[in-house]
């Protein structure tokens, strides 16, 4: 596996084939495929989705999916974080909670912890089993994967890397992304990561629900936010492997292992519109105002997975990029606010404009359904202050938010972690009344 080569556009028909001639013409499933290699349809919608919505891809490979070992309960090792999909039981606190970034395994006489076992679910809501709602996981590794492979059965991976590359290969294909890049791994997509930089962290949102998608622009029209073009998908590459590996799945909430004896990355030509894709958060076309007051954080959306709800989603996935702020007679950072969606914020580079300390890159916060939150105390003070005769550039950032229509429970293991900052309330203890009643 060593292609970085890359088709451009999101959800399109994509044809690929490392080697000459693998593709099909004018069919999908002859009675003999070229090259010896077996046909396999992977469908990631219902057969009968319209088509619009439709996504599948067929794949022409070595050896079929059928071939592995039979699944028993993977035991992860004892030391490293627990991936699941339990959220959190019983009541749950609707206090603002931040944790600190999730720390690094220890490189000096330390485990080899790989993506799959430095994976830590902090929240979620939904379930894979009713296919609606969200995981929303950290990882911390310091290892390749070497000699193991992973799917999700459960959900498509949203992974957003904060520290060290990823070499994501993958059943159709490489992609290599860094910080401030995303990756959309489709469910059931077989892969393994590599780190480039020897460690990488990050955070992983798992969508249960419908497959993410680009919002409809509206009355911005026909350009703007994330562009089409700027999506990428990988050309076919394969590798063909034998040996004794394993299997991961995740699978109704919990990882399952199976022993393997080739590598599935062995898929050498495909075609179709149900694949992986990377997109660089860098080239998102930030809209905002230029007279008074804020738009919605809608203008900042990415991709989202929608409800049968309309205009309500399962997931939003909205980033707060480098902008200019000009608005007259306004307050300039996010207001003070309380939503019926609740929201899991991270960052992924330099420092958010609501919040002057406390909340470093890799750290994360949640803030529930009608959970008041808002600028610290000390963010307040300054933009109440500042000379609005001058713009504000906010540069060398890169925020991000998960939005979900339903709560977010948080873990036991999230709630108990050491990074949890406990005394996250405190950063609005300076705000004070300014009120002045009138004579």
């Amino acid at each position: 596996m060593k292609s970085n080569s890359y088709q451009s556009g999101f959800g399109n028909e994509f044809a690929t084939e490392a080697v000459a001639g693998a593709l099909p013409v004018g069919r999908n499933s002859p009675q003999r495929v070229a090259h010896g290699l077996y046909a396999e349809q992977l469908s990631g919608t219902a057969f009968t989705a319209p088509r619009g919505e439709n996504r599948r891809s067929w794949l022409y490979r070595i050896r079929p999916a059928a071939m592995h070992g039979t699944f028993s309960p993977y035991a992860a090792p004892a030391d490293t974080p627990r991936f699941h999909s339990d959220f959190g039981q019983g009541p749950i606190t609707p206090d603002q909670l931040r944790w600190s970034p999730l720390p690094l395994p220890s490189v000096d006489g330390g485990a080899a912890v790989d993506f799959v076992d430095g994976l830590f679910t902090m929240a979620g809501n939904g379930s894979p089993a009713a296919q609606h709602g969200v995981g929303i996981h950290l990882y911390a590794a310091n290892a390749d994967m070497q000699g193991r492979y992973f799917y999700d059965a459960d959900g498509e991976l949203l992974i957003v890397p904060q520290l060290g590359r990823l070499r994501i290969e993958t059943e159709l294909g490489v992609l290599d992304v860094e910080p401030q890049e995303i990756a959309v791994v489709p469910r059931g997509v077989r892969f393994r990561v590599a780190l480039p930089d020897g460690e990488a962290r990050g955070y992983v949102c798992e969508n249960f629900g419908a497959l993410l998608r680009l919002p409809d622009l509206g009355p911005i029209g026909s350009n703007g936010l994330a562009n089409p073009r700027d999506f990428l998908t990988p050309c076919a590459e394969y590798e063909d492997l034998e040996g004794d590996f394993e299997l991961i799945a995740k699978f109704q909430g919990h990882l399952w292992r199976a022993d393997i004896g080739h590598s599935p990355l062995d898929v050498v030509a495909w075609h179709g519109n149900y694949a992986p894709y990377k997109y660089d958060l860098r080239r998102f076309n930030t809209i905002g105002s230029i007279s008074f007051d804020h738009p919605d954080p809608s203008i900042f959306l990415v991709l989202h997975s929608a409800s049968d709800t309309p205009g309500t989603s399962n997931l939003d996935f909205v980033i707060f990029p480098p902008r200019w702020l000009v608005a007259q007679d306004t307050f300039r950072p996010p207001w003070f606010h309380r939503n019926i969606a609740s929201e899991f914020m991270g960052l992924i580079h330099g420092q958010y404009d609501a919040k002057a300390e406390g909340f470093a890159p890799g750290g994360a916060s949640l803030h529930n359904s009608m959970t008041g939150h808002g600028p610290d105390a000390a963010t307040f003070d300054k933009a109440s202050a500042s000379d609005l005769s001058r713009p504000d550039v906010i540069a060398e950032t890169m925020a991000f938010m998960f939005e979900t229509r339903a709560v977010i429970r948080p873990t036991a293991q999230a709630l108990d972690a050491a990074h949890r900052q406990r005394d996250y309330q405190a950063c609005w203890a300076g705000l004070r009344s300014h009120f002045v009643a009138p004579v």
